[in-house]
């Protein structure tokens, strides 16, 4: 699959009519396909889009409402490491070696995707993966953390929960994950934690780190 490389926003062109799931197409405002370098070797995964995503069309955005005045931001972990440039847009971040996608590309306002909404959208994740190639999967919440280490880890599923496993890789088939709370719900010592270890992951030769766990 051959990606536009000039544009971060749904860059492989996907379907963004797609109705695998005459439910969603009730109550979305648009499809939220994924954003950022295609060349990235760290990807995010989450659960759904927000409300913000899905009016603008960006995985992960929020409003500071969202946050609530003491959580954090998915952009604002990325300044901090320098994927994402502080000074772009709110609804446009420039992203660089980082990619953003979910699960399920369609939201409803009242409730969480069901199994079967995540398995309509499977293919959509799978060819985003197949064709970055990322070196590094970040599973944002439980449930993408779920999914992404049932597929490419051997770690038993009860192994695979928040909050314990934030702030951990987990070496599997392919790629390693780093799991992470959902942003909003992570105290400013979690926060804190998950940046520590990204970076010094991020510093290490982790394209060449396979098939163990540690912390």
């Amino acid at each position: 699959m051959d990606a536009n490389q000039h544009t971060r926003s749904n860059p492989y062109g996907m379907d963004e009519e797609c109705r695998n799931c005459p439910a969603l197409c009730e109550t979305r405002t648009q499809v939220v396909h994924g954003y950022g370098d295609v060349g990235a070797d760290f990807l995010f995964v989450g659960e759904h889009p927000t409300a913000r995503a899905d009016d603008v069309g960006v995985p992960f955005l929020v409003t500071d409402e969202e946050t609530d005045g003491s959580g954090t931001s998915l952009r604002r972990v990325l300044e901090r490491l320098a994927l994402c440039d502080a000074t772009s847009p709110d609804d446009r971040p420039a992203l660089e070696n980082a990619y953003l996608t979910n699960l399920t590309r369609c939201r409803d306002p009242d409730r969480r995707p069901t199994d079967e909404e995540i398995g309509n959208c499977e293919p959509y994740l799978d060819a985003e993966i197949r064709s970055i190639n990322p070196e590094v999967l970040i599973p944002v919440g439980e449930r993408a953390l779920a999914e992404l280490g049932t597929e490419y880890t051997t770690t038993p599923a009860e192994e695979l929960a928040l909050p314990e496993a934030h702030a951990t890789t987990i070496r599997g088939r392919g790629f390693a994950l780093v799991a992470m709370l959902e942003p909003r719900d992570q105290t400013d010592e979690q926060t804190q934690e998950w940046l520590e270890h990204f970076a010094s992951l991020m510093a290490s030769d982790y394209r060449q780190t396979k098939g163990r766990r540690e912390r």
